[in-house]
């Protein structure tokens, strides 16, 4: 059966593609999620031992789901891709539309620490060919659209919001300079962002 897109290698398979056992499936997710946040605070040299050690499983085990570095880094970009996308269908489900779209771009500025924190290797990866960037693109976009379509049809922001130009504005924080603040920075400009994207909305209370 053919992969839906936006997916690769199943996040409950191994690297043939094979089902996982439960517990195989969580010492995966648990080193997947380690480490992306330790991509995204000390690169992509970081110890692959310690990610291990703090998952609380041997290198062993870390190499059997992950046989080399790039193939831990891939994984760990598909995972951050796919946990945005569904991110942006639980928060639609469970919050208002302007609630929904305002904590997804705050989970924005997670995503882009770590990708920012993998950069070349993504570089290498895409001049590489790899099919990651290919089976990945525009599943964020999307995510973005829809959360940004169901905001303005509620009146929450303003009704001629265009996502291609949010998310621009969004990923303008991947390429800014770096510093201990960084993180909170870019937290900072998306509140501005949405104050501006609430800016004129039909929903808005009026000036007095």
């Amino acid at each position: 059966m053919q992969a839906p897109e936006g997916k690769g290698k199943s996040s409950g398979a191994d690297s043939a593609g094979k089902p996982l056992r439960a517990d195989a499936r969580r010492n995966r997710d648990k080193l997947l999620a380690i480490a992306a946040r330790a991509f995204a605070e000390a690169g992509v040299n970081t110890s692959l031992e310690a990610i291990a050690r703090e998952a609380g499983l041997g290198i062993g085990t870390l190499y059997r789901h992950f046989p080399t570095r790039e193939a831990l880094i891939e994984a760990t970009y598909r995972r951050e891709v796919e946990a945005l996308v569904e991110a942006a269908a639980t928060l639609s489900r469970e919050r208002s539309a302007e609630a929904a779209l305002a904590e997804w771009m705050q989970r924005f500025v997670d995503y882009i620490a770590t990708k920012r924190g993998m950069r070349d290797s993504l570089r290498l990866l895409s001049e590489s060919k790899s099919p990651l960037f290919a089976q990945t693109s525009g599943l964020v976009p999307r995510a973005l659209t829809g959360l940004i379509e169901r905001a303005a049809a509620e009146g929450a922001i303003r009704t001629d919001a265009d996502s291609a130009d949010v998310m621009h504005a969004l990923s303008s924080i991947y390429s800014a300079s770096d510093g201990p603040d960084w993180r909170e920075r870019s937290r900072r400009l998306v509140r501005l962002l949405m104050d501006g994207l609430r800016y004129g909305a039909p929903g808005a209370p009026k000036a007095r």
